[in-house]
């Protein structure tokens, strides 16, 4: 790949500014400054500085965010802040996307991403990846609840039973549980439907990938996934 596609492929820019970044000297590879847009390169493990930053060349991107409260998962977000402003201009411009979506008022594992497949591979519903919430609730958790939510309910407007797995009573007042698909406020419907109302929402964990697995990720932080990383995202089964 040529020099100046690659600078463009990693969101630096348009082709004629990245070929002016490279003309002025502000590109270097291994501490050598080419000035060739035309450049022939080697993309294994590539590693490149510009304006003295330097990055890692990456075919597509793969991104965790430990989402917090009061964001909005929309470019265009009106009441709130917007997750996209938390990252640099260089991923915006590579055009990544929420992988689902989390209510402004949801905190925890968000996944973005410029592939279009592995946004696919998450959220369709034939896919049922495994997504892991917790919750604080406005009433006591029964046990009628839980088995409800286990045994499945319906929602308003969607077709078909919405069932929950692997629910646990956290404490009085707390719950955790797995859900499967991904229709618009699914767990706060779910509890509703069952005669109790979520306070406050959390998801810690997509498929296999918790939060846990992320180094510490603290909230409003965001990381590059490993391969290994991402392929623990499209585990259908927790």
């Amino acid at each position: 790949m040529f020099l100046e596609k690659m600078l463009q492929s990693q969101g630096l820019g348009s082709r004629k500014h990245c070929q002016l970044l490279i003309k002025n000297g502000a590109v270097s590879i291994d501490g050598e400054t080419l000035i060739n847009p035309k450049h022939k390169l080697n993309l294994n493990n590539l590693e490149f500085t510009v304006h003295g930053e330097t990055y890692q060349y990456r075919e597509k991107v793969y991104i965790a965010l430990n989402k917090p409260r009061g964001y909005e998962c929309s470019h265009q977000a009106t009441h709130h802040f917007s997750v996209f402003d938390l990252f640099d201009d260089a991923l915006m411009n590579r055009g990544i996307q929420c992988v689902g979506r989390l209510d402004q008022d949801t905190t925890g594992l968000l996944l973005l991403t410029d592939d279009g497949q592995f946004l696919q591979a998450l959220t369709h519903p034939k896919k049922h990846v495994a997504k892991v919430y917790c919750m604080n609730t406005a009433d006591p958790v029964t046990t009628e609840q839980m088995a409800q939510l286990e045994q499945g309910v319906e929602l308003r407007n969607e077709s078909g039973i919405f069932a929950a797995t692997n629910v646990q009573r956290l404490a009085e007042y707390q719950l955790q549980m797995t859900v499967h698909q991904g229709v618009y406020h699914q767990v706060k419907r779910m509890l509703a439907a069952v005669g109790n109302k979520v306070e406050q929402l959390h998801r810690k964990q997509i498929g296999k990938l918790g939060l846990t697995d992320l180094s510490g990720l603290q909230e409003g932080e965001w990381t590059y996934l490993s391969a290994a990383q991402i392929e623990m995202a499209k585990f259908r089964e927790v």
